[in-house]
């Protein structure tokens, strides 16, 4: 079947927009394609930050309202002791 030359302009004309709009156009699908990725990733870094922030004012919460969690953080983060409290030194290194 032969094709008539409206046809082939119309075809050629279609994968030449095609082409244009998919690779060469400064928005084209490969720019789309990537900024939907970056967008994935963005959106999955804010819900990280946001359970870190919850996870962080519940500490805070606890910190300022009850003595034995701040004792205990104030002891595991920065090795304070009780006056009378054994303390012993460690040496890591080998």
């Amino acid at each position: 079947m032969k094709k008539s030359p409206l046809t082939k302009y119309i075809l050629w004309s279609t994968l030449g927009f095609l082409i244009f709009i998919g690779f060469i156009k400064k928005n084209n699908l490969i720019n789309l394609v990537n900024a939907a990725f970056q967008l994935k990733k963005q959106e999955a870094r804010i819900e990280w930050y946001r359970e870190d922030i919850d996870r962080l004012e519940n500490e805070i919460e606890m910190l300022t309202t009850d003595r034995d969690s701040l004792e205990k953080f104030a002891r595991e983060n920065f090795q304070f002791a009780r006056s009378g409290d054994d303390v012993y030194l460690i040496d890591e290194q080998r």
